[in-house]
């Protein structure tokens, strides 16, 4: 039995229970070393000053879109990819892998030129004060130049753990992620660069990282890509944004919200806008391991899904449901309980700067156990090629729903407003959800057409 067979037969025949747990393992640790990484970026930035730490907060929204579209180009074309294997497609599968691979590189130079010719502008778009400017200018050259690497990197880890080797792509992330705490003090404080370093040690992991997800992703039954395979066409850029719009809507709605919270939280100065940033950075720590529980699910349904076995792809989603629901509660908990201490940890010499963060993380946390379910519920529909569904689900939390929200919330409620956006808005797109995904589930009793190929 050769390795493409083998990995056929273990994803639809292993109890999905097992097999999701066993792919999340390394998507979670992946994540959570990844999410650990922003956060001792932005603790040893915080001893640097107030205004470092808005910086990042300001340069993270720009670091959202260039995730957007890493993920709409890995997300796109790993779905593709995965239903393509449960139907025994290798080489469509390979073919795929190429185009969203070299089409986003290509996507990452026009962006990387583009952030240079404007960078001020761009900056203050995103939320920078007059004061926090020169901090992010430093910053954000680095990233600018990094830009290409860090979106190829989200297109192969993707397209890696949607054909269920989410193992290699771990040691890639992690290795460039372990890399970048071990250089940020060395670069910030031993060679006193300052927020210059931390970019720098971020540019550089990154390209470590890319680099090996490259050698990895050829690996046994691994689809490298490859530009004899690259094809690019109408057809292909269609099934790209069929299975990429619902990541491109949400992460690019999150970098639209993320620069227009950083002008609300403005009016009340810099302190403010660091808060945000800091707590921000805390709450994607908890959902990041929501996130890399949910890629372990989503080559799961993509390959049953493919496949035809719709009563694996239903069982497999209640279950995820069920367990993010409890992990999200621990978190919670973990929140509402420690939000001082936690805050404190990145500046300790702003009170401001303490009280507004820790007011934040503890609101947040109360609608933390609402994730599990809108973000299961994306994976579900996005990776089952619903992209109508998907795409409102996932544009829904920090998108059309978060943005109204905190426009209107910042102006009857002031300050408190503005932090009691996310929560609200996370209730409203938990509501949402539900009509969304009902037919979808109802429909996996009744086996739908074929998906398209």
């Amino acid at each position: 039995m050769d390795a493409a067979q083998e990995k056929y037969l273990q994803m639809t025949q292993q109890p999905v229970e097992k097999l999701v747990c066993r792919l999340a393992v390394p998507s979670i640790l992946s994540m959570m070393v990844s999410a650990f990484y922003n956060m001792a970026d932005t603790f040893f930035i915080g001893k640097i000053s107030t205004q470092a730490t808005g910086a990042v907060g300001v340069v993270f929204s720009y670091m959202a879109l260039i995730q957007a579209i890493g993920f709409f180009f890995g997300h796109g074309s790993g779905n593709y990819i995965s239903r393509a294997l449960g139907r025994r497609q290798r080489d469509r599968a390979a073919a795929m892998a190429s185009n969203g691979f070299f089409l986003c590189l290509g996507c990452g130079f026009v962006l990387l030129a583009g952030g240079f010719l404007g960078m001020d502008p761009l900056l203050r778009a995103l939320g920078a004060t007059e004061t926090i400017l020169p901090e992010a200018r430093a910053y954000f050259r680095w990233i600018l130049l990094a830009s290409p690497v860090m979106m190829g990197t989200f297109v192969l880890n993707n397209q890696m753990r949607l054909q269920g080797n989410a193992r290699r792509g771990m040691i890639g992330v992690m290795s460039g992620a372990v890399l970048n705490i071990l250089l940020d003090p060395l670069l910030i404080f031993g060679f006193g660069l300052g927020i210059a370093g931390a970019a720098i040690a971020t540019a550089f992991s990154q390209l470590v990282g890319f680099c090996l997800l490259v050698w990895l992703s050829g690996w046994g039954d691994g689809l490298r890509p490859a530009l004899k395979d690259f094809s690019p066409s109408l057809r292909a850029l269609e099934e790209i944004a069929a299975g990429g719009l619902p990541s491109l809507g949400r992460q690019g709605l999150a970098s639209l919200a993320a620069a227009y919270l950083n002008q609300s939280a403005g009016v009340w100065g810099d302190s403010a806008i660091a808060a945000f940033s800091v707590s921000n950075r805390i709450t994607y720590m908890a959902f990041s391991a929501l996130l890399g529980f949910g890629q372990g699910f989503q080559p799961v349904c993509g390959f049953n899904y493919g496949a035809g076995l719709y009563g694996r792809v239903k069982r497999a989603f209640w279950f995820c449901v069920k367990a993010s629901f409890l992990l999200l509660c621990t978190m919670a908990l973990v929140g509402l309980i420690f939000a001082e201490p936690l805050v404190t940890a990145f500046r300790d010499s702003d009170p401001e700067l303490i009280r507004i963060g820790a007011r934040v993380l503890r609101c947040q946390a109360l609608s933390f156990p609402l994730l599990g379910w809108i973000t299961i519920v994306n994976m579900t529909l996005q990776t089952a090629r619903k992209t109508r569904q998907a795409t409102l689900v996932a544009i829904s939390r920090q998108g059309i729903v978060f943005i109204p929200v905190l426009f209107f919330a910042s102006r009857l409620g002031g300050l408190w407003g503005v932090i009691l956006a996310q929560p609200i808005s996370d209730l409203l797109s938990f509501f949402l959800a539900i009509p969304l995904v009902r037919g979808f589930l109802r429909s996996l009793d009744n086996p739908p057409p074929p998906p398209g190929t």
